[in-house]
């Protein structure tokens, strides 16, 4: 799983910093790379803002996995935001949850 090639929809492009769309693809290499949990065919990632940091939540439902950070960068933090990135075998797509 998410071992093909990648894409963004129009909705992430414009409403996503390309360098939080790199860190939550980091996020699943490296929850592919160090777990013994299945990788679920669609990851789940909420962005809010926390006292001007970004906090990104990423889990999927089956297995349950869940995993909170809170990173600084130097643009002001996305908020409210809810994005799915899929794998349908061929490609994996990271899109708004409101593109679904």
């Amino acid at each position: 799983m998410f071992t093909n090639k990648r894409y963004i929809t129009c909705g992430i492009s414009s409403a996503i910093p390309e360098e939080l769309q790199l860190a939550l693809w980091s996020m699943i290499d490296n929850f592919r790379a160090s777990t013994d949990i299945e990788v679920d065919y669609l990851q789940i990632f909420s962005l809010s803002n926390q006292k001007g940091k970004q906090k990104i939540i990423h889990r999927q439902e089956e297995p349950v996995y869940y995993n909170e950070i809170v990173v600084a960068f130097i643009w002001n933090p996305v908020e409210n935001a809810k994005i799915f990135v899929v794998d349908d075998g061929e490609h994996s797509t990271m899109m708004l949850a409101e593109e679904y």
